[in-house]
Formats: structure tokens, sequence, C-alpha cells
């Protein structure tokens, strides 16, 4: 029998260490001095807690550890769990790469500049959300306040209470300065009739999306549309679908700077 103290020294694993593994059921003394409390191990002991260490280097927790050495593993099962571990660790290697490209890009952005951009731009998966909406052709991006008039108005009469913020969906394709195919909609809970307009239907999830807050008046939105868009670019995505707009403070039925208003804009991205 060896002393925890020696078999620490041995296997160059501490013995607070040691302590936790026999807590958790990994690798238990094969006497413990019932006055003293005095953990002894044995040399025999040295290949199990080699393969306690070994599958920690490879990433796998305890329990998982714990649940393997219990059970007994099979060469099939051990392939199994580090083909999994290879995908997860894989994953991980690729989300450190686009995390590196993100603050290259950023030092590229500083160094042209000069200064630090107003508009952080953060990747989101956005849930699909069910909505009334009124959608059509319009002339000038301003004509959007009679469709949110035609909106708030038949929800009004049918009793309808939207759940949240209103939003602006712009379904063109290209930058234009006539015949905007646009949409706006709110959040709602309830079923309800099509009518004047307006129809019930579903916002689509998306699984990523380009985010930034433009705080100030709508007159000012280009200036964080080119900012999302640059980062876009420099961050090696692409535009995939209509980009929204959510008026979060906007106006309303009392007096308000636009100054104050805040803005999200969310452009559909995927990798390019």
């Amino acid at each position: 029998m060896i002393k925890i103290g020696d078999f620490s020294k041995l296997s160059l694993v501490s013995v607070k260490t040691l302590r936790y593994y026999d807590e958790m059921g990994l690798l238990s003394p094969i006497e413990t001095d019932r006055s003293t409390g005095y953990r002894y191990y044995s040399l025999d002991q040295l290949p199990r807690l080699n393969r306690i260490l070994a599958l920690k280097d490879l990433g796998f927790s305890l329990e998982q550890i714990a649940q393997a050495l219990e059970n007994g593993i099979s060469l099939e099962q051990l392939r199994g769990m580090l083909r999994l571990k290879q995908a997860e660790q894989q994953q991980r290697v690729q989300d450190e790469q686009e995390r590196l490209l993100r603050v290259e890009a950023r030092l590229r952005q500083i160094e042209m500049e000069g200064s630090v951009s107003k508009y952080d731009v953060v990747i989101k998966k956005l849930e699909a959300q069910k909505v009334a909406s009124v959608w059509k052709i319009i002339g000038q991006p301003q004509d959007v306040g009679m469709m949110f008039g035609e909106l708030f108005g038949y929800l009004g009469r049918k009793g309808i209470r939207p759940l949240g913020p209103p939003w602006g969906i712009w379904h063109d394709h290209e930058y234009k300065e006539k015949d905007l195919d646009a949409e706006v909609a709110v959040p709602v809970a309830q079923s309800f009739p099509a009518g004047d307009g307006v129809q019930p239907g579903e916002l689509p999830a998306i699984p990523a999306a380009a985010c930034t807050i433009h705080q100030g008046p709508y007159e000012d939105f280009s200036n964080a549309y080119t900012a999302i868009a640059e980062w876009i670019t420099a961050n090696g995505y692409r535009m995939v679908g209509p980009y929204r707009e959510i008026y979060l403070r906007g106006p309303g039925p009392g007096p308000l700077d636009p100054n104050s208003y805040v803005t999200e804009i969310q452009i559909p991205v995927e990798k390019a």
C-alpha cells in the first residue's frame, strides 16, 4: 500500500485532486484508516488513474468519465465518444477563428477611421413570430407611416392588442428610390380574420442576422446601414433576405424628440 502523499508524487496528481476523484467515485483508495481517515493506494491503480487523466485531457467531463469507467466501454463506444468530441472541438475552433476575424475587422476599422464606430454589430438568431401585417408597394420610405395607421386602426377596431414594438420589413433586393416593396407588422397572440389590407401571418425564423442599434432620427438611418454593411463584408458574411427595422422607441400619441428614437436594424446573413 502507498500513502496518498506518495501516490500523489508518483502520479503527479495533487492530493486534493485524488480526494476529489474519490468523492466522485472515479478512483477510491484500496484502504482508508478508520481512526485517522488516511487514504492508501496501490500501484495497480495507476493505469486507471492514467485513463482518467487521458480522457480528461481529451475534453470529457468527470461525469462522462465516471459513467464510462463504471459501465465499461467498448472500442465502438470509445470511437463514438471520440468522434463526438472531435466534432465539438472542430466547432469550437471554428467559433474561435470567426471571433478572431471579428477582432481583426474591428482593428482595421479603427485604423482606417481613427475612431470607434458608434454602431456595434452582433449576430443573433431570430425566432419565428406570429404577426399582423400590411404589405404593399409604396412611393417612399415615409409612407410606412400610413401603413402603420391602417394596421393599428384595424387592430383597434377588432380589439387586438400588439404584444411588442412594430417592425418595418423591406423586401427589395437592391436599393430603390421609389416603388418600394414594404411590409409593416406587429407581434400578436390571437388569431383574427384578414380585412382592410391587414393579414395574419408569421415572420419566419432567421438562423443568423447581423443586428445593430440606431439611436436618433430615421433620416440618419443611412449611417447605420453603411456601418452594418461594412461589418457584414469585413467579417465574411453576405446578406440573404429582407432586412427588418424594429422601432423600439418612436413616434406615438405624445410629442417625442426624434433624437431619442431607438431602432434595431436586423439583416439576415450567411457566411460568404
